[in-house]
């Protein structure tokens, strides 16, 4: 079962890593506010280069994004549509 850390500490990277130009022209930090079992915080940012991904809340955010760690799984593994959870 992939779990929201699994996602941060692996696939993020990996994606991070595979399109450079996507996340310099990102420009930005973001909170990923993650609730309910398996939740956290995590920072990316993608002021730096290269980006990192953190556990925690690390600097000023430009963006927090708050969302069901259930919730958050199923969009990465695109069993969910973010604007249909949006609007429940």
């Amino acid at each position: 079962m992939t779990t929201p850390q699994d996602i941060f500490e692996k696939e993020i990277p990996a994606a991070m890593q595979a399109n450079p130009k996507v996340v310099k022209n990102l420009n930005a930090i973001i909170h990923f506010d993650l609730t309910g079992p398996n939740g956290g915080v995590w920072t990316l940012d993608a002021t730096v280069v290269p980006a990192q991904v953190t556990q925690g809340a690390v600097g000023k955010p430009d963006l927090t994004m708050t969302v069901g760690a259930a919730d958050f799984v199923k969009i990465r593994q695109k069993k969910a549509n973010p604007q249909m959870l949006m609007m429940q």
